[in-house]
């Protein structure tokens, strides 16, 4: 399948301390890619960069053959890319339907012209959205009172508001009991594969990676070290040495 994301050789400094350090990879249409690796390995750096928030010293940052890199993060959402955070990002005072609603206004350009708080603008989008993230029948909650795995589910709609191509998940399944966690991700793979949306995702939970990465690579102080298919970057002697340990 043709790529989508396509990164070449990205590196951010910070004073003296290379952060990512001429990382390169690639994502597919509709493949799940589980970046890993220990705390202050450069996830999150690598992440902030692809979306917009952060401008790399050097490298390139492809979305469907277009060089993004440097771009500000509105700019690139309206290319397509959408992303989700380890903490949810949801207004707790609106109701789930109007979070999306304000997503989808958004990305028509027509944030300024909300009258009488939504309105009937959206709503018919908003709730194919929410129907296809499992949240339609909570549609008129507010979002203050809803359990953190619902949250996350209302997370992915506004993720998903502005059509992406690319989907960049932060700690997906962060703060979320177990049997949630493997749910959430089944969904986000189901979607990718039939949306064809790339999906780039950090995690910590090991059995989410292996349990639904199609990929996996790994990167350590900055670098990538290793990647491949889950089972064959289980195995990898240098991943199990900086971060599986003896027991993965």
């Amino acid at each position: 399948m043709s790529a989508v994301l396509e990164v070449e050789d990205l590196a951010k400094s910070f004073g003296g301390v290379r952060a990512v350090a001429g990382v390169s990879f690639a994502v597919a249409a509709g493949e799940l890619l589980a970046l890993i690796g220990p705390n202050g390995a450069g996830k999150s750096t690598c992440f902030n960069m692809l979306n917009g928030q952060l401008r790399p010293d050097t490298g390139r940052v492809r979305l469907a053959g277009r060089d993004i890199a440097g771009l500000p993060p509105r700019r690139v959402w309206r290319l397509g890319v959408g992303r989700t955070f380890q903490i949810t990002a949801t207004f707790a005072s609106l109701t789930v339907r109007e979070n999306v609603q304000m997503a989808l206004y958004s990305h028509a350009g027509r944030l300024g012209s909300m009258l009488a708080r939504f309105g009937g603008a959206f709503v018919a989008e908003a709730d194919a959205l929410l129907d296809q993230v499992g949240m339609r029948a909570q549609a008129d909650r507010v979002c203050g009172v809803l359990a953190y795995g619902d949250l996350k589910r209302v997370e992915l709609a506004i993720a998903l508001a502005n059509a992406p191509r690319l989907l960049l998940m932060d700690e997906p399944t962060a703060g979320m009991a177990p049997r949630e966690r493997g749910a959430l991700m089944g969904l986000a793979a189901s979607l990718a594969r039939a949306r064809g949306i790339a999906v780039l995702f950090t995690e910590h939970d090991m059995d989410v990676v292996f349990g639904h990465a199609n990929r996996v690579i790994v990167l350590d102080r900055g670098r990538l070290i290793a990647g491949g298919a889950p089972a064959e970057v289980r195995a990898d002697a240098a991943v199990r040495a900086v971060y599986l340990g003896g027991s993965a």
